[in-house]
């Protein structure tokens, strides 16, 4: 039990490579995914690199198979003592080209994934006296830009509950850590990928400006450094370090750009920052 960890999302991506990286520095991992049938990558590369997995099926929306996962963690190790809640979903798109049943597919995964897979393991940490909950955001959940109000607000609502959850739950001895990834460029998370049915339509009053903001984010994920091991790297600290802080951000733009947020007036801020980012989306740095 005192090193279970129930990891999801980890067919690809980030959850795919915090499973790894947490076996080979000791934790006993429980590998989740939704499709067992996507478990190829994760299992050649768990071999190569030596390292045993337990996989297990677990879809963040299904109550029934999140419970099934945590009692055979809970059988097999005889508690859990970490749950990192990796599983997520891309969702891009100006706000008016998106439909209502494809944002609530975003929060039913992003948000009330997150929030199903924590209820299933609290019983057992508050019975251990001990825990460790690891919430995977990103930069998105910080700062908000055109073509992400959906998938920002998502995120946002991760921060907001991982942030007063560990208000309630510090006192029984679990801690709950938020991993804020700036870009980071993976096999799952591409420019294309997870954009709204409507916004290929041309007709869209969004169409040109959504071309551009993709344009935009996807130089941004090509000149990134960040990687999906410096992500486990900071899911590893959050599992491991004697005092975990509340929030890890990964990447040093990301880093920048939060902490100028901070420290320089909301307007100037806007003026400098949001200015710019609309200015190259719309075109209005051509005119």
């Amino acid at each position: 039990m005192a090193n279970s960890v129930l990891v999801t999302g980890t067919s690809t991506g980030f959850g795919q490579e915090i499973a790894l990286t947490l076996a080979e520095r000791g934790f006993t991992v429980y590998a989740t995914m939704r499709n067992l049938a996507r478990r190829d990558a994760l299992d050649a590369s768990a071999q190569q690199r030596n390292i045993k997995l337990r996989v297990l099926q677990l879809d963040v929306t299904d109550s029934s198979s999140i419970e099934r996962a945590v009692e055979t963690v809970v059988e097999e190790s005889g508690g859990i003592f970490g749950v990192v809640n990796n599983a997520g979903i891309m969702l891009r798109g100006y706000f008016e080209d998106l439909s209502d049943a494809e944002i609530r597919e975003l929060f039913d995964t992003n948000f009330y994934g997150t929030l199903a897979v924590t209820r299933a393991v609290l019983p057992h940490m508050r019975k251990a006296g001990t825990g460790r909950i690891v919430i995977i955001t990103s930069v998105a959940g910080k700062i908000g830009s055109p073509s992400g109000s959906a998938y920002s607000a998502s995120r946002f609502a991760q921060e907001g509950f991982g942030e007063s959850l560990r208000q309630e739950v510090e006192p029984l001895g679990i801690t709950v850590s938020l991993i804020e990834p700036g870009i980071t460029k993976t096999d799952s998370w591409t420019v294309d990928k997870g954009a709204g049915k409507n916004t290929s339509d041309p007709d869209s009053p969004y169409y040109a400006w959504f071309k551009n903001a993709e344009a935009l984010f996807d130089r941004q994920m090509n000149d990134s450094s960040n990687t999906v091991q410096d992500v486990a790297a900071a899911v590893y600290k959050a599992l491991s370090d004697p005092q975990p802080r509340w929030r890890y951000m990964v990447g040093r733009w990301a880093r920048l750009v939060v902490n100028l947020r901070r420290i320089i007036p909301e307007e100037l801020f806007a003026q400098v920052y949001f200015g710019e980012v609309m200015r190259r989306v719309t075109g209005a740095d051509n005119e």
